[in-house]
């Protein structure tokens, strides 16, 4: 069964949709092959991918150096990571849908993943989410969400990936 919760408020005031509630392994197979929806708009801001490209010792300047990628760049600025935009993949999907009545829930990786396109700071960007697969495993299912970004003012999505997630109950 799957449930929509009362939509809450951001700081702005903007409403924002409360994730779908999939109940249990029996609404994650129902939910197979259904767009489950689209998370809400990020920004990302220079302090963020700074901070990426700190952790991840990625500091090209492309992400890091505002003047120089304005100048010499392939964008016209500094663009984020494409590991740092699928980093948001847990974030933006739990906003999108979560599942309850399950007693373990394992992120088991990613079948595909491609960058098509850049995201550039000071850019929003927001994923769409599709329940591509549902198949059963022991004790559980075994799912694969159907992720695509979209970034504002861009026609290519800056991230496609197929994301792997255990359920057990």
């Amino acid at each position: 069964m799957i449930v929509a919760n009362d939509a809450d408020t951001d700081s702005s005031g903007a409403v924002v949709p409360a994730p779908r509630v999939i109940d249990g392994l029996d609404g994650l197979r129902k939910a197979a092959g259904t767009d489950l929806g689209v998370s809400p708009w990020v920004t990302i801001d220079q302090e963020l991918v700074d901070s990426f490209a700190r952790v991840t010792n990625d500091e090209q300047w492309i992400h890091v150096d505002p003047v120089r990628a304005a100048k010499d760049g392939p964008f016209g600025g500094t663009v984020a990571h494409g590991f740092l935009t699928m980093s948001l993949a847990t974030r933006l999907l739990w906003d999108v849908v979560v599942v309850s009545g399950v007693d373990v829930i394992l992120n088991y990786g990613l079948n595909k993943v491609r960058f098509p396109a850049p995201v550039k700071v000071g850019f929003r960007l927001r994923m769409h989410v599709s329940l591509a697969q549902v198949n059963e495993i022991k004790g559980g299912v075994e799912t694969i969400f159907h992720l695509e970004y979209e970034s504002e003012g861009a026609t290519k999505p800056p991230c496609v990936a197929d994301m792997v997630w255990r359920y057990y109950a």
